[in-house]
């Protein structure tokens, strides 16, 4: 139902009810009944409009679906998807189909259904241009057939290279990164609702799920594992989360050995994290992931070039990224969306470096 100004709504439905027949202005419908399928509710409306125009197996016929405001063009799009399906599968020529949100009630969530007839005179008034702002114009399908592309069967790459042992190792790693990221979801989501849109904790598990569907190919070196995790969480991560991590896993793949040293590691680890500032502009300070990796990076070279076993030197690289992370609770924020909030969110350390924190210390349990 759709609410007017200062109003209530015209009527009420149940989460799981649906009215049919209803009036464009709100009013109440013909019918009430259990909400079904959107496929199911097409079948109905059209079975309700067939009956009525009788339509000739062959002719013509254009079809508008109108959302009531509060339809979403997507959800639009799935009922114009099946209502095309029915009426051509009635014998109905559909020459022209529109869709959008036209005549509309306010806010009302819901969809109407208009089909007519038309000859070719109606139909070239139907395609004659017009200023009206609303109309969608065009409406045009498009008559390329489908073609059934045959499927060749996969066949087992006998050259493919077996996985190195430095490969297997990234792998371990980034599943204890996956199992790390899905078990901190809540925790990253409430960091980040404090200073941003609370999407990371969702954003770090589906990371997380697409580390672990990444095929036993993707892990023959590290160079190669790096660069398949980059296109995973690119893919995954939803903000300025998947570039970065990307762009940064790309960059310390580049000149990566198959058998990497401790030495490798760093430099690449660095090469990395260099990518972050270059691609967003961040700075020391400014409450990004950059504050928790700038000091990571320091210590593991620092532990490496003052003689530290490579275990020791990361678990100086953790301490490091933690503390970088909890400083960024006094830190005011300089760029992205948490910059419009100033002091608000001082208190509260920044979602991203925790994130960092958080993964460095996954693949620490294993070093």
């Amino acid at each position: 139902a759709c609410t007017v100004p200062g109003g209530r709504a015209g009527f009420a439905l149940g989460e799981d009810d649906m009215e049919l027949g209803l009036g464009i202005h709100g009013e109440a419908g013909v019918r009430r009944a259990p909400l079904q399928p959107a496929d199911a509710i097409v079948d109905e409306l059209l079975a309700s409009i067939l009956a009525d125009l009788a339509p000739r197996p062959g002719e013509r016929a254009v079809l508008l679906v109108n959302g009531l405001g509060g339809t979403p063009p997507m959800e639009l799009a799935i009922v114009a998807r099946h209502a095309l399906a029915r009426l051509r599968a009635n014998g109905i020529e559909i020459a022209r189909a529109w869709s959008g949100n036209l005549m509309t009630a306010l806010e009302m969530p819901g969809v109407s259904l208009s089909l007519m007839t038309v000859d070719d005179t109606r139909l070239a008034r139907l395609d004659a241009p017009t200023d009206a702002p609303a109309w969608p114009g065009g409406g045009r399908l498009g008559t390329t057939a489908r073609v059934a592309m045959p499927v060749v069967a996969a066949v087992p790459n006998a050259g493919a290279s077996a996985a190195t042992p430095a490969g297997q190792a990234v792998r371990r790693s980034a599943l204890r990164i996956a199992d790390a990221l899905i078990t901190s979801e809540a925790r990253l989501t409430e960091l980040d609702a404090a200073a941003g849109d609370g999407d990371l904790g969702l954003s770090a598990t589906r990371a997380a799920h697409a580390i672990r569907a990444l095929p036993d190919s993707a892990w023959t070196t590290p160079a190669s594992a790096l660069a398949a995790l980059a296109g995973a969480l690119g893919r995954a991560m939803g903000g300025s989360s998947g570039p970065f991590y990307a762009t940064a896993l790309l960059r310390a793949a580049r000149g990566l050995p198959d058998a990497p040293t401790p030495t490798d590691w760093a430099t690449a680890f660095a090469a990395g994290v260099a990518s972050v500032p270059e691609l967003g502009g961040a700075r020391p300070g400014d409450r990004t992931m950059l504050d928790a990796l700038l000091p990571a990076v320091r210590a593991f070279e620092d532990g490496l070039a003052g003689g530290a076993s490579p275990a020791d030197a990361w678990k100086a690289a953790i301490e490091a990224a933690e503390h970088g992370a909890m400083a960024t609770a006094a830190m005011a924020p300089r760029l992205g969306r948490a910059a419009y909030l100033g002091e608000r969110v001082l208190g509260v350390p920044d979602a991203g470096a925790t994130a960092v924190a958080i993964w460095l210390r996954a693949i620490g349990s294993g070093v």
